[in-house]
């Protein structure tokens, strides 16, 4: 045999040897990877920090110090004649609408004129040809104030004087439902508060303004709800709403109301004034001071009983402290008030619940608002039944869950899949973990936990449900354009993706739809039709509905000639794997030979069935559906000590159908942690309304050696039949459930009552140390 015989030989045998290549991943079911992950993971992808425009000027906001003041004069005259400074502007160069605001009223200002009500209130902005001439010129503004005494006890708001034109009262819910007579054979009662949590985004909000020739503007910013904001800023800056532009550009998560109106509204005020672009990137200190946080909130609960531990009555009372402006309050108090009594029958309910203006920083949009401060609330609750029974903490649950068909407290029937039994069992049943081995495992590893011989182990239970989309009369509407041309396809949908999936799961619909490989997602933009607030998986239901209704249409357009052709109607055609066959085999073609150079395209919309408002008596079906999450949590505590170290979470959940399992076991795991969170560490101290440590030093999120081993045990693929695709949104329900879990573990560990979030280490010693 030659050389030359002998090369061609062995590489033929290597080329034989060489294991073909994986298939990219397709369509719904699939885990399709993030089209910009590779961009966010060498660093190129475009956030609003790094956007640029020629001619630019650096933006400054000057802020309150005081959580609560009267302000006497503000004087701005030093501020201007600083070299390099272009424009300062206060509440007199506000033309338009002085007030915004999200949720249901505009009730706050964009600057403070004549009260500042809480601590990091915008009272003017600079813009300057440098950033730090910017800052400067913010400090040398003079503000006189005269101090007002803080309303910060929410408690206290019933009595005080006004804080707001609109009064210390944002909204009253009482709900009623059964007989108020009604008794069990034992009595449990709670006293419950859950700290102020911050969304602490990766990234501090950015934003730019570029002025147009019209006389309008365009802002550049990390937007969750294009339209809203739009609608709000053009209100303030007097404009008709076409002469304002909102283009998103890359969004680093968000678990909450992403940016800062704050800003946001004085760099379109200071782009119009200069009539320059001009570029403000937040400090971390002014991105706690600005944006909304999760509401605080006091609970008071008396649970009935009786001798088996079915429940037989639930009387609470909640109170959110919604801080200085309503925001979305309206619509976390009536989640809170929905769910008080948890994924249970409960037969007689009396609830009271309150959102009330305090002097502390506002309250917002957080994953999981409303809901996930009542679970923690109802799930100690159930923990001091049990206890009182002696009876197993997941029996008691287990005798007293929903299931469809049951009805809520508000009136409404469950008509969604509710799986809750199912879930509890899940997790029950799952394996313990075994014992540390390694004193780095202890509570606080092996400098901290004191005497291994103090550390105890307990297992605890929570179970939380949210509702989807938005609540109450809310119309829930989406718009989304699916255009095939040169074989590709393109999907333009106002739905920003914020980390929970959006541009990836339009990709996977597309591709199911019409076996088209290559799906772009166009930057979204308000030239587009409105999609919404990226919140409470509105995104996966309205605009995912969307698109796979325009794809559809797409599909009839494409099948249409090849049925007329062959005599069929296109519903015996199907698209699988990039070919079109028909039922009986006759027809059978590739997707880019029907396309042949066409170009189709379609605008559909998704709008789910209507909801209606709580009445006088907390009754109404006010939810279109709901999503329901088992955790049961596994923690180790130094009892001597009260360090915390969780081991293990174990997640059931009810998600519907998993049209991305890679993107859902991420989504599930990040609520898992984010609740973790809450529980043990985040707290955003506000002492008499200032706000203590505004640095994620100060505030302290879960880095990854906090974070346990999170075992998700169960997913129960029951589709919602009045959900596009039958899916349900994961991220909110974790959060929900992961707090009141550790909780409920940290209790049965230590034998405290552990009636606040976070958890304190005094809270975790065990009686009689």
């Amino acid at each position: 045999m030659s050389n030359d015989a002998a090369t061609a030989e062995a590489e033929g045998t290597a080329e034989a040897a060489t294991p073909a290549p994986e298939p990219i991943p397709h369509g719904l079911g699939a885990s399709l990877p993030p089209a910009d992950a590779r961009a966010k993971t060498e660093g190129t992808f475009p956030y609003a920090a790094d956007l640029w425009a020629e001619g630019l000027l650096w933006a400054a906001v000057l802020r309150s110090p005081h959580p609560h003041a009267r302000i006497v004069s503000i004087d701005t005259t030093h501020a201007r004649e600083m070299p390099g400074v272009r424009a300062v502007v206060t509440h007199e160069d506000v033309p338009g609408t002085p007030l915004h605001g999200r949720g249901s009223r505009a009730d706050r200002p964009v600057f403070a004129s004549e009260v500042v009500r809480h601590h990091g209130e915008p009272l003017a902005a600079v813009a300057a040809d440098h950033p730090d001439t910017a800052r400067m010129a913010a400090a040398a503004v003079i503000v006189e104030y005269e101090v007002l005494d803080p309303v910060t006890d929410p408690e206290q708001a019933f009595e005080a004087e006004p804080l707001h034109p609109d009064g210390n009262l944002i909204r009253h819910i009482p709900l009623r439902q059964g007989d108020p007579e009604a008794a069990g054979e034992i009595v449990v009662e709670g006293l419950y508060r859950i700290g102020r949590q911050d969304p602490a985004p990766i990234g501090a909000e950015a934003g730019l303004a570029v002025p147009r020739p019209d006389g309008g503007v365009e802002l550049y910013l990390a937007s969750t709800d294009p339209h809203g904001d739009r609608e709000i800023a053009a209100a303030c800056y007097g404009l008709p709403p076409e002469q304002v532009k909102i283009v998103v550009t890359g969004v680093p998560g968000a678990t909450a109301d992403r940016e800062d109106q704050g800003f946001q509204l004085p760099l379109g005020l200071l782009a119009l004034k200069t009539g320059c672009p001009v570029k403000l990137t937040a400090t971390r200190e002014e991105s706690f001071l600005g944006h909304t946080h999760r509401h605080p909130t006091l609970l008071r609960y008396r649970h009935h009983a009786d001798a088996e531990g079915r429940v037989v009555k639930v009387e609470a009372q909640i109170l959110l402290d919604a801080g200085a402006y309503a925001d979305t309050s309206s619509d976390a108090l009536a989640a809170a008030v929905a769910f008080a009594c948890g994924p249970y029958v409960v037969p007689n309910a009396f609830i009271e619940g309150w959102a009330v203006r305090t002097n502390n920083p506002p309250s917002g949009h957080v994953r999981g608002e409303g809901a996930m401060q009542v679970c923690a609330a109802y799930e100690a609750q159930m923990d001091k039944v049990a206890k009182k029974l002696g009876l197993d903490p997941a029996e008691v649950r287990l005798r007293n869950v929903l299931a469809t068909g049951d009805v809520l407290p508000t009136g409404q029937t469950v008509t969604c899949p509710a799986p809750v039994a199912e879930l509890l069992q899940a997790v029950r049943d799952f394996p313990l973990p075994a014992p540390p081995e390694d004193e780095w495992l202890l509570p606080g590893g092996p400098e901290g936990a004191g005497e291994p011989g103090a550390v105890r182990r307990g297992v605890g239970y929570g179970i939380g449900m949210v509702h989807m989309l938005g609540a109450e009369g809310a119309d829930e509407v989406s718009t989304a354009t699916v255009k095939v041309q040169d074989g590709v396809a393109t999907v333009l949908c106002a739905a920003v993706e914020t980390g929970q999936g959006f541009t990836t799961l339009a990709r996977q619909i597309v591709q199911d739809t019409l076996g088209v490989d290559e799906v772009q997602v166009a930057p979204v933009d308000t030239d587009q039709p409105p999609a919404g607030p990226g919140c409470r998986g509105r995104h996966t239901w309205v605009s995912g509905g969307a698109v796979e209704r325009a794809a559809k249409m797409v599909r009839t357009q494409l099948l249409q000639p090849l049925a007329h052709q062959f005599g069929m109607s296109t519903e015996l055609l199907q698209i699988a794997d990039g070919k079109i066959t028909s039922y009986d085999g006759v027809l059978s073609t590739t997707v880019s030979e029907a396309l042949d150079g066409k170009e189709l395209w379609a605008t559909a919309q998704c709008r789910p069935h209507p909801t209606e408002p709580l009445d006088e008596a907390g009754q109404g079906d006010a939810f279109v559906g709901m999503a329901f999450c088992a955790i049961r949590a596994v923690v180790d505590v130094d009892i001597e000590i009260g360090s915390v170290r969780v081991v293990e979470l174990a997640v059931a959940q009810d998600v519907g159908r998993v049209l991305n399992p890679a993107q859902l076991t991420a989504r599930i795991e990040a609520g898992v942690t984010q609740g973790v969170g809450i529980a043990l560490t985040e707290n955003l101290r506000t002492p008499r309304g200032l706000i203590r440590h505004p640095d994620l030093t100060g505030y302290a999120l879960p880095t990854a050696l906090d974070t346990p081993d999170i075992r998700i045990v169960k997913l129960v693929e029951e589709r919602d039949v009045v959900a596009p695709f039958g899916a349900k949104a994961v991220s909110a329900a974790p959060v929900v459930a992961s707090p009141a879990a550790v909780a409920s573990a940290v209790r049965a560990a230590t034998g405290r009552p552990v009636n606040r979030l976070p958890i304190r280490p005094q809270a975790a010693v065990a009686t009689g140390h």
